[in-house]
Formats: C-alpha cells, sequence, structure tokens
C-alpha cells in the first residue's frame, strides 16, 4: 500500500472515531431529553390527581347544593300553592 492510500485511510479512521463520539453524544441527549417528558408527565398528572383530591369536598359541596335547590324546585312545582295558581 503505498503512502497517499495509508494517509487517506488514516484520515477517515479519525473521522470515523470523531462521528461516532458525536452519535453517542446525540443519544445521550435524546436519551436525557425523553427523560424529561416522562418526568414532565408524571408531574402533570401528579398535580391534577392531586388538585383534585383537595377539591373533592369543595365539589361535592357544590353538587349538594345544586341537588338541594332542585329538590325545593321540585317540591314548589307540587305544591298546593302551584294548583291554585293554576285555577287562576
Amino acid at each position: 500500500m503505498d503512502q497517499e492510500s495509508k494517509q487517506l485511510l488514516q484520515n477517515t479512521l479519525v473521522l470515523a472515531e470523531e462521528n461516532n463520539k458525536m452519535l453517542h453524544k446525540i443519544r445521550g441527549v435524546q436519551k436525557r431529553g425523553t427523560l424529561w417528558q416522562v418526568l414532565k408527565l408524571i408531574v402533570i398528572i401528579g398535580i391534577a390527581l392531586g388538585s383534585f383530591y383537595y377539591i373533592e369536598p369543595y365539589l361535592n359541596k357544590i353538587i349538594d347544593l345544586y341537588n338541594s335547590v332542585s329538590g325545593m324546585q321540585q317540591q314548589i312545582n307540587n305544591s298546593p300553592i302551584q294548583d291554585l295558581l293554576k285555577k287562576f
């Protein structure tokens, strides 16, 4: 093998090693990015579930209030006063 071919082969080897190092770095960045996305998703779901846990008693009170108001409306519609108003 002549000197020029050896030099060309050596340059190719150096470039291939540099490319391999860059590819390993890129893959590491991709792995960390994926891990970061998963952690963010877990935090968002955790916050949503946690806030629902703390807000649930207030929601139950609001639902109970709505049901009691609906019950009052039905009682008013079924009352004798309503029958008197219909007769007039």
